[in-house]
């Protein structure tokens, strides 16, 4: 496209400034075109009275990864909520795939349809997306709504069960399982839709270190073939790994910070004031002490 710009130039005999510009502009018009998400002064409040979001702006394009952290209650889950066309801003504006959407749109069954099949969440809390008798049946559910025909979702079941080691749990009822093994299903039911956007809300809370390092693989890869990963968490362990950029929310549902996430994690300050840090203690001549700790390297090697 530069090229063609630049070729365009010299045949017509155009200044260089004008060159310049042209590519400029294009280049800008590429970036823009990548952008997937784009949330400007987004306000949001539970029930008219619980504010959860307050001024909110973020831009998100294709095949980044995204990760927001902050202290509990700070709005993180209702950012990933929004993204997901769960809940509508009180004030600003949300666009998806460049288009201002509101909750009007999500009620057209084709538009829903279409959102649905590219943008898939994962909750924090995996019992609220396994309802169904069966692990299989609950893995199953998202393509079989969607149309997806039968052989195609036996394809993608068999390509998802061996990376999340859960061949064993397909005959098994949800409600049975292991924090861990509900977190694996619940990602395998959102990652058999095949989404453009993977949304993560605290993957790696509660589990046990090889599960947690077997979900940072994967998501891992899953953008490196092309997705999208947004990501919400405490666990400042994974953040490196599955981040190009983060979004540090504070106590007043703000933004306060962003950044590439060697920049965030090397402000301890900024950590400690949200949150972020742990805080343990030491017994030293009969007496308890108290420091914070990062241990950013648990989960890096």
């Amino acid at each position: 496209m530069t090229d063609e710009v630049l070729y365009q130039c010299k045949v017509y005999s155009a200044p260089l400034s004008i060159c310049v510009i042209r590519v400029f502009n294009l280049c800008n018009l590429c970036i823009m075109d990548n952008l997937i998400f784009e949330l400007n002064d987004v306000y949001f409040s539970y029930l008219k009275k619980f504010p959860a979001l307050c001024g909110i702006d973020i831009n998100i394009r294709q095949g980044e990864k995204i990760t927001l952290i902050g202290a509990n209650g700070c709005g993180k889950s209702t950012l990933l909520s929004m993204i997901d066309g769960l809940i509508f801003p009180d004030k600003g504006t949300v666009k998806v795939f460049g288009k201002e959407v509101t909750e009007n749109d999500f009620n057209d069954e084709d538009f829903s349809k279409n959102f649905r099949k590219k943008v898939g969440l994962v909750f924090q809390n995996s019992d609220v997306q396994l309802f169904c008798p069966t692990v299989k049946e609950d893995i199953v559910f998202g393509p079989l709504a969607l149309g997806v025909e039968k052989v195609e979702i036996q394809k993608r079941l068999d390509e998802l069960v061996g990376p999340l080691d859960i061949a064993d749990l397909l005959n098994r009822s949800p409600h049975q399982l292991s924090i861990g093994e509900k977190r694996k299903v619940a990602i395998a039911s959102t990652l058999i839709i095949e989404p453009d956007v993977l949304i993560l809300d605290e993957p790696t809370a509660g589990l046990d270190p090889l599960t947690t390092r077997h979900i940072i693989d994967l998501l891992i890869k899953e953008n490196q073939s092309g997705k999208t990963i947004i990501t919400a968490t405490h666990d400042l362990h994974i953040v490196e790994e599955i981040s190009d950029f983060v979004y540090v929310f504070s106590h007043e549902k703000k933004i306060i910070k962003s950044g590439k996430p060697d920049e965030i994690l090397k402000d301890e300050q900024l950590l400690r004031d949200h949150n972020l840090i742990h805080i343990h203690s030491h017994r030293h001549k009969d007496k308890i002490h108290t420091h914070p700790h990062l241990h950013l390297e648990h989960h890096m090697d």
